[in-house]
């Protein structure tokens, strides 16, 4: 729209020189909002526009910048303000002489992959919900209220008489989505590449020669589409369907429109529109494939499909709070084994481990940073539904582990009324003198005085980040909890504490830091300087001594320097991090960097520059993990076999017994270090060591015979890992402990789920070597090693 891009430009010359700030983010995006209201209540129930009519609609930062041609445009496209709910309810009755209703259509299978974060993983799941649980009443556990609640939200928008069922198979699929990253350029390349190799497939394989076996699929699924040319449209003999292909997330978020370019994509949807995609992906579908009411599966946009679809709306009110993310597979220390897939919780398959979102959206507004463009405004679910699905994991998923998801999710704000009802604002009540930055803002503080808020609407009442520790560690005594990925800003002293005091709060901090130089970090509009983290770091550890910290590191920022790179170097040594991200600048549209700075240090530094930054923490984290790990008993939480050992397994590998011969377990410490142990493939070694088949002697026997082997220790120096054939190290004794093996003990199987007390032996890097000792608890373990 011409007009509406000259009108945009002319508010934007009254902006600071950083050409958008949040505030100017969040009214406009209001202001987008309020129109559409108004569109939408001028419009009632008649449904005058069609589809064509209609303009597309995209709440973001600036308005989309569309130079195109209009021949360039698609004849019809689909849009959020395009259908309407016209054909869907009608008063006329049915005659009782009518003919039975023709059978609905098969399900629609679709195929979904995923890049990026831990917040794209649970975001997959959380679609996979939407899809799978769309217009089915049955097939649904009945206590399900939160899939049930999706499946009804997903109706009203459209997508009446379509059903899904998922596909492991791209080339048995209907639908291909693809769920992406935008936070590099890299991760946007995969996804070019992706969706090329897509349409070549497509054309090569048409689903309905795979499905009548005319396609050998062992020889398609090893084909690679590598001739598909940019800027061709694939058009298939025969008048054959095309397979939907679909863009989903943060970069369909940031490129809207422009992910249609080279033919590539058919479907489009941004990390808030995911309610929509039943009307979306039947917006695209011939009659055939949707049922006699084609009309109403499209949301009442018509019979016929268009040949786009796109909602790339950003919404500031969604959560997903009501639906229940689905795993592609049960866990299998899950309590109801009968129940379908489509009735799991979040998590990646076969995990123990699970994520649950708490909140989305980032208000922070860093200057190298689109995620405020690609998800929005910070907004938090409310803590009530958030513990009431940690306690569905944990009671009937079997799940072990808990992971706290949000972009900056140690941010967490409930402001719900009951949330504000049970926790007031406080009374700022700051010393005489004191400066702003250091007052506790109604329930609000910062992790030090250093630290400041470009975002200055923080605090209040309601529920903040400590609150939801504290109530979801109360779940169960056997749920470790952990968090990602926060801001170092919102470490308040309250919060350590609670890390300190709870056993199943892991020890483990992300604390990224992305530059060691104040100066960069200005530019970066971090709000903190190298002094303030670094205090902040010394606060941590003094709090909890044997946490784990890990970091983010960009290499090449805008304008750094050979001193202020140096400045990166030597934060790393002294703080000597457990486990770092580390990248080299990527500059992203729309971001502060990209109005108002010049991307000007050289690939060939920036890759220099990465390289040294990658070699310095190398070399410290073997340096901690040889001091702090080697010779420690650590409690490890079971995964299952590494996948080391399983491809080992599976080419044949082991010679007969011995080592070579056994499988090789691994799990996760307190710390988030990954641990890797063997367990003897031959159950009639289990009388010779102390594990074998899986089985490991039980907590209660060991725990009873352990002050024996404190009391028997022949060297306290002594190295566990050199200790000799049956010698354990005393737990949380990094000096390690001689003392004999233990008496003949029940054993105990080992399961993916459970715990298990790990003597580390080697140190490889950031990966842990070990020998395990007994099953263990939690809380039985927390109680052996108190004050150890």
């Amino acid at each position: 729209n011409e007009s509406s891009g000259k009108e945009q430009e002319e508010e934007q010359e009254g902006d600071p020189e950083d050409g958008v700030t949040l505030s100017h983010f969040i009214a406009s995006a209001a202001s987008a909002a309020e129109k559409k209201s108004q569109r939408d209540d001028g419009e009632g129930g008649g449904g005058g526009a069609t589809l064509a009519d209609a303009p597309p609609f995209s709440a973001s930062l600036d308005d989309y910048d569309d130079d195109r041609e209009e021949e360039d445009l698609p004849s019809t496209s689909l849009s959020l303000d395009g259908a309407t709910l016209r054909g869907r309810f009608s008063d006329d009755d049915d005659e009782d002489s009518s003919p039975p209703p023709p059978p609905p259509p098969p399900p629609l299978k679709f195929h979904l992959k995923t890049y990026g974060c831990q917040m794209n993983v649970n975001d997959s799941d959380i679609v996979r919900s939407i899809l799978l649980n769309h217009g089915r009443a049955d097939g649904r556990r009945s206590d399900d209220a939160a899939s049930s609640a999706s499946a009804t939200a997903s109706a009203v928008l459209g997508g009446a008489g379509v059903t899904f069922e998922e596909t492991p198979s791209e080339l048995d699929a209907d639908v291909l989505l693809t769920n992406t990253c935008a936070i590099r350029e890299g991760a946007e390349e995969k996804v070019w590449h992706r969706l090329r190799e897509l349409r070549s497939r497509d054309a090569k394989f048409p689903v309905e020669d795979v499905r009548s076996g005319a396609v050998d699929v062992d020889v398609a699924d090893r084909f690679a589409g590598r001739n598909f040319r940019r800027g061709e449209r694939t058009k298939l003999a025969g008048g054959r369907r095309k397979r939907v292909v679909g863009v989903l997330g943060c970069m369909a978020e940031r490129l809207k429109e422009d992910m249609f370019k080279h033919g590539t994509a058919d479907l489009i949807a941004g990390p808030d529109a995911y309610r929509d995609l039943p009307r979306l992906i039947a917006s695209l579908l011939p009659p055939d494939l949707i049922g006699d009411d084609a009309d109403g599966a499209r949301g009442g946009g018509g019979s016929e499909p268009v040949e786009r679809a796109v909602n790339v709306q950003l919404n500031f009110d969604e959560t997903y709070a009501d639906v229940n993310p689905v795993r592609t597979s049960p866990n299998p220390n899950a309590g109801d084994s009968s129940s379908s897939s489509t009735s799991s919780s979040s998590s990646n398959p076969r995990d123990v481990s699970a994520f649950v979102s708490v909140m989305r959206g980032c208000n922070n507004m860093c200057s190298y940073c689109v995620v405020p463009f690609t998800r929005g405004r910070e907004r938090s679910r409310d803590l009530d539904s958030i513990v009431d699905e940690c306690a569905r994991l944990y009671e009937r998923d079997g799940v072990r582990e808990v992971v706290l998801l949000g972009q900056n999710v140690n941010s967490y704000h409930d402001k719900s009324a009951a949330a504000a009802s049970a926790r007031p604002a406080l009374p700022l009540a700051a010393a005489e003198g004191e400066e702003e930055t250091k007052k506790r803002a109604g329930g609000y503080e910062t992790s030090n005085d250093g630290f400041t808020n470009l975002y200055s609407l923080r605090g209040g009442a309601g529920h903040y980040f400590s609150d939801l520790v504290d109530a979801v560690s109360l779940v169960g005594p056997e749920l470790r909890v952990r968090f990602t990925s926060p801001h170092p800003k919102d470490y308040p002293p309250s919060l350590l504490e609670l890390m300190a005091e709870r056993p199943n709060v892991c020890n483990h901090l992300h604390m990224p830091a992305q530059s060691g130089s104040s100066t960069v970090l200005g530019r970066m509009r971090r709000g903190y300087t190298r002094e303030a983290y670094l205090r902040l770091i010394d606060d941590v550890r003094a709090s909890i001594p044997d946490v784990a910290l890990s970091s983010d590191f960009i290499a090449g920022f805008c304008g750094e320097t050979e001193e202020e790179h140096s400045d990166t170097l030597s934060l790393m040594e002294r703080v000597k991090y457990d486990q770092a991200y580390m990248f080299a600048y990527s500059m992203r549209g729309r971001t502060h960097a990209h109005r108002t700075m010049i991307d000007d240090v050289k690939d060939d530094v920036k890759a220099r520059r990465l390289r040294e930054v990658i070699d310095a923490f190398r070399n410290n984290v073997q340096e901690r993990n040889d001091d702090v790990e080697v010779g420690r008993v650590r409690l490890v939480l079971v995964e299952g076999e590494s996948r080391r050992s399983r491809k080992r397994r599976a080419n044949g590998g082991g010679n007969g017994g011995g080592e070579d011969d056994s499988a090789s377990w691994n799990g996760r410490t307190d710390q988030n270090k990954r641990v890797v142990f063997p367990v003897p493939s031959s159950s009639s070694q289990r009388s010779a060591d102390l594990l074998g088949g899986g089985w490991l002697p039980d907590e209660g026997d060991v725990r009873l015979s352990l002050p024996s082997f404190l009391a028997s220790s022949s060297s306290a120096n002594a190295n566990a890992a050199g200790a000799g054939a049956g010698a354990i190290a005393a737990p949380g004794s990094p000096s390690g402990v001689r003392t004999p093996p233990p008496p003949a003990v029940r054993n105990a199987s080992l399961q993916p789920g459970d715990y298990a007390a790990v003597l580390i032996t080697e140190a490889k890097g950031h990966t842990l070597r070990g020998r395990a000792l007994w099953r263990a608890t939690l809380s039985g373990f927390d109680e052996m090693t108190a004050g150890g």
